[in-house]
């Protein structure tokens, strides 16, 4: 029986498909590390102030939850909490503006 030898195309062949395959397994890699450190920057971060570091406080205003900081006495609104605030009633942007100086 004699060994079957393999031609130039079929080894380029192999070649192509053995860096697409470890391509794709770099890609899934680094996607799999960004969502991990993604992760444990969201866990980190998780109700800290983004201007001091310390612990933020959760408070409701007007039926909307708000992070207070009483370290840097910053207040800080999640994606859609002004307009929700803003929505209630014509004056809340004053009343908004009024927790703000009150610090």
């Amino acid at each position: 029986m004699t060994a079957k030898r393999s031609t130039a195309s079929e080894d380029e062949y192999f070649a192509r498909q053995e860096a697409e395959w470890r391509g794709a397994r770099a890609v899934a890699t680094q996607r799999q590390l960004e969502e991990s450190e993604r992760e444990r920057l969201e866990t980190l971060h998780y109700l800290r102030c983004p201007k001091c570091g310390m612990a933020l406080e959760t408070l409701a205003l007007q039926g909307v939850q708000i992070d207070r900081c009483y370290s840097c006495n910053g207040t800080w609104l999640d994606k859609g909490e002004f307009e929700q605030l803003a929505a209630q009633e014509p004056d809340s942007v004053q009343k908004l503006v009024g927790l703000f100086r009150r610090s």
